[in-house]
């Protein structure tokens, strides 16, 4: 299992990277395509976007089930599993915002950013090792971590879609979505992470209470994902109750997948009862 997974991983990481290669053609592609056929190539190469991009959440799945034959629990024990996790999260919500607004320019920004991650798992040691006791409620700690992937996948193409509207709003360019599009699926993003997000916590609180006997202890995960959370919160509050859109909405989704990094690489910068590295 310790080899297939190993495989999967390699072969996912340079499917990624041929997907964003394709994907970015197709979008560059289709700044001035004037003639039939260059439309015809425009769309094949996007759809070798596409398909790309749904191979390589195939191998990443395969990677995460071997992971889990082989440790015998959910990819929660060390920041090794949780980068893959966390990049399954971002490819799947590419996904399906590219299908839900036709902007595979944003899908692009999450198969970086999860390339990135990939990149970095590929560093770290995937030697399984023994859990320690925190980590033994196993079928809780799956739906908490399965709750994050959503919710950091989905924030991650909210993120997207707020740089490319910084970009699209200044400098009107012809191959990305339109502001008002680019602006609806962050908002979007928020809709659908926020609630698998306030989960996460939840959850969370109900696997602290297990492992330490108590729900909270302001731990500095815990703290950050506090601050995460009420970053998406003003968000959505600013954006049904006052009316936010443009620039400062979109700079709220920045600041907010800028906590959800802090949260997720917080086991190198503070010790504490979440330092799983």
């Amino acid at each position: 299992m310790a080899t297939l997974e190993n495989i999967s991983l390699v072969a996912a990481i340079i499917v990624v990277a041929l997907s964003i290669v394709f994907s970015f053609t197709a979008m560059l592609s289709g700044k001035k395509t004037k003639s039939p056929a260059g439309e015809m190539g425009m769309w094949k190469t996007d759809r070798l976007g596409i398909v790309t991009a749904g191979l390589a959440l195939l191998l990443l799945t395969l990677t995460i089930i071997a992971r889990v034959i082989q440790t015998g629990h959910g990819p929660f024990s060390n920041m090794y599993e949780f980068s893959v996790a966390f990049s399954w999260g971002i490819v799947a919500m590419g996904l399906y915002f590219q299908w839900r607004f036709k902007a595979p320019a944003v899908k692009i920004v999450g198969l970086v950013v999860a390339f990135g991650l990939l990149i970095f798992a590929n560093t770290l040691s995937s030697k399984p090792a023994p859990l320690v006791p925190a980590l033994q409620q196993s079928t809780l700690l799956s739906v908490h971590v399965a709750c994050a992937i959503i919710a950091y996948g989905t924030f991650t193409i909210g993120f997207g879609s707020a740089i490319l509207f910084l970009v699209q709003n200044r400098k009107g360019v012809s191959w990305l979505p339109s502001a008002e599009t680019l602006d609806s699926m962050s908002y979007h993003s928020v809709v659908i992470g926020f609630p698998f997000l306030t989960l996460t916590i939840l959850l969370g609180a109900l696997w602290a209470d297990i492992a330490w006997g108590r729900y909270w202890g302001w731990d500095p995960k815990e703290t950050a994902s506090l601050v995460t959370w009420l970053l998406f919160a003003a968000y959505l509050h600013a954006r049904i109750m006052r009316g936010w859109r443009g620039t400062r909405a979109a700079t709220l989704i920045i600041l907010g997948f800028v906590a959800v990094l802090f949260t997720f690489f917080g086991n190198y910068i503070f010790s504490g009862l979440h330092s799983y590295n």
